[in-house]
């Protein structure tokens, strides 16, 4: 389990690819790191197969490369590093699970001071579990979510995150990783509404509010 409070970023060292996924080689600082320990990867929880000097090695199935954005990593690119919470930590961010369940496009920004707004479009089977003044992580990185229209929604980038993140460099039409509310996805499941992947259909907030879920 993790915060969505990234810790550090680190980079893509090398890629090993096979059949059945590929092994990433991470540049990082942490200390005392654990094998078998879990460690969010642009917001995809990994498992900690080697330890090195200068980072680590974790693999990467072919079902997480396909599913997630860690497919379209190369060399060189630079990703956001969270280990697990503790038991007994400070909560700072939300619950994220590391369980990615869709690919988003940044299909807006627009600088607003020093902040940066930004919109992503989700698939259409996300967008039921996202709320305004809500929680998403977006590629590992709890987030509040502005307000939504439809299967999009924008989030402000205060200028603590853009500087601590990857998000500066990002630009209109890339994905990233989308990992909706946990709480949501419980909330669903109670209402008979289970799965984001389409397979199980969404669950409307007007639902949510008449079973008591929400407020007005």
């Amino acid at each position: 389990m993790f915060t969505g409070l990234v810790e550090q970023v680190g980079e893509v060292r090398r890629i090993e690819r096979g059949v059945a996924g590929s092994s990433l080689r991470i540049a990082s600082t942490f200390e005392a790191l654990v094998l078998g320990e879990s460690i969010a990867v642009n917001g995809v929880c990994l498992t900690v197969t080697q330890r090195l000097e200068d980072g680590f090695l974790a693999d990467a199935s072919a079902e997480t490369l396909s599913r997630t954005t860690l497919g379209g990593l190369a060399t060189g690119s630079k990703v956001h590093l969270e280990r697990a919470v503790r038991l007994g930590d400070r909560m700072g961010g939300h619950l994220v699970t590391g369980h990615v369940d869709g690919v988003a496009k940044i299909v807006q920004r627009v600088p607003s001071g020093g902040s940066l707004r930004m919109t992503f479009e989700v698939p259409g089977a996300l967008a039921p579990f996202l709320a305004p003044k809500g929680s998403v992580a977006v590629d590992g990185v709890s987030l509040t979510v502005n307000g939504v229209a439809a299967a999009r929604f924008e989030v402000t980038l205060v200028p603590f995150t853009l500087k601590e993140t990857t998000f500066a460099g990002l630009q209109a039409m890339q994905s990233v990783n989308i990992e909706v509310d946990v709480l949501a996805k419980y909330v669903a499941s109670l209402l008979g509404k289970p799965g984001v992947d389409g397979a199980g259909g969404g669950v409307s907030l007007d639902l949510l509010r008449e079973q008591g879920y929400l407020g007005p």
